[in-house]
């Protein structure tokens, strides 16, 4: 292992091991805090499992010859502070169940990351007792009523982290990325295919090449943007008009409305008592069981729409973009050697347009970009034959 990959692991290994003293401190700080025994029993194993989790990364820091960790929190680990926080013990080991789905994120993370077969050994184990965790957090939670209540901007705190954690092992592409990849794709496909065509057809006379080409782009590219813009606007207004009957069945009927809304709940699988609780609390506030409605009705909510002139704009630049990669050779070219020249680069950009589709798929990149490599060659020699089989009965 090179010095700047160890120090890097080392480092690693450093982080997990001050987390889970930090854990340990924390959960000791809570069970010394509660008066019910069985509680308290229970976040004293916790604190244990901490401990030895630390145990563990301190061991494979030794084995690496690094030096021995030294922890720099506070004795109390986030007890204190979760508790002034958030408003008490209660509320404290909801975040620590926050954090709990946190860590396990983080540490499949570095499932992929870590490059050491003997950390990732330790991981695995790390992770199922962290799933234990959590579902023991989660039933201290529940075993005393009433549940306690999550202030609102700690819940949307929460939410943030854990999504900001979710993205940076699963990057997560804006709407326009989808709209951008399939816009050089449909480009890049259709002007290829007119390209090998017209070549075909005229022995790769450059002029015709590149009136054709040209002609296409620009078609394209308007023909893209404006289904885009439409596409998006129209998705919008169905939402619009779906929140606004949804409104109007709340105002005529409030209780039907949450009727409907609990039993959708109970269909998914959230038990009769949960189902309606929840739609109480939606209730509340009038805007939200609106909302609720409408994402039932047409499974989305309104933040995930695109937004029709972004949509239009990625749509027709990536379009116009992947269309002039075909016919930038016979610039510079003429004959059966612009041709060719024009079938590698078109083939090499299916290739990386391919591997791209990667950012918003779960395929890899390599199988993604061979496939869509594929599809050119056969698009371009397709055409390519039909061109001159038209060029030869037009010229008879």
């Amino acid at each position: 292992m090179a010095d700047s990959e160890k120090k890097k692991l080392l480092a690693a290994l450093d982080a997990n091991w001050q987390a889970e003293m930090e854990g340990h401190y924390t959960y000791s700080a809570l069970a010394r805090g509660e008066v019910e025994p069985q509680r308290r029993n229970a976040l004293r194993g916790l604190a244990a499992a901490e401990k030895h989790h630390a145990d563990l990364w301190a061991g494979r820091i030794e084995a690496l010859g690094g030096d021995a960790p030294r922890y720099t929190g506070s004795q109390s680990g986030l007890a204190d502070s979760l508790a002034t926080r958030v408003g008490g013990p209660d509320l404290a080991m909801r975040r620590l169940e926050i954090d709990e789905g946190r860590d396990i994120a983080k540490y499949g993370r570095q499932l992929k990351s870590l490059g050491d077969e003997p950390s990732i050994a330790i991981l695995k184990e790390v992770i199922a007792d962290e799933r234990e965790h959590y579902q023991t957090l989660s039933n201290l939670i529940r075993s005393r009523r009433p549940l306690p209540t999550v202030p609102a901007e700690q819940a949307q705190e929460a939410l943030d982290s854990l999504l900001n954690a979710r993205k940076e092992g699963h990057p997560e592409a804006a709407g326009w990325v989808g709209d951008a990849i399939y816009g050089v794709n449909d480009g890049l496909g259709s002007i290829f295919g007119i390209v090998s065509g017209v070549s075909g057809a005229t022995l790769g006379n450059s002029h015709f090449v590149l009136i054709a080409g040209l002609a296409g782009m620009v078609a394209s590219a308007l023909s893209m943007g404006s289904g885009a813009y439409l596409a998006a606007k129209s998705q919008r207004e169905i939402y619009e008009a779906e929140f606004a009957r949804e409104r109007e069945a709340v105002e005529d009927n409030e209780a039907e409305a949450r009727e409907v809304l609990s039993l959708s709940y109970q269909i998914r699988g959230l038990p009769e008592e949960d189902a309606e609780r929840f739609v109480h609390h939606l209730s509340k506030n009038k805007e939200h069981l609106i909302s609720a409605l409408a994402r039932e009705r047409l499974n989305t909510s309104e933040e995930a729409l695109s937004k029709p002139l972004v949509s239009a704009l990625s749509g027709a630049f990536s379009t116009a973009l992947g269309a002039f990669i075909p016919i930038i050779p016979f610039f510079f070219m003429a004959g059966i050697r612009a041709v060719i020249v024009a079938a590698v680069v078109s083939l090499i950009a299916h290739f990386v347009v391919g591997a791209s589709k990667s950012l918003v798929t779960i395929r890899p990149w390599w199988s993604s970009g061979l496939e869509m490599t594929v599809v050119g060659a056969i698009e371009g020699i397709v055409t390519y034959v039909i061109g001159m089989g038209l060029g030869r009965i037009g010229g008879g």
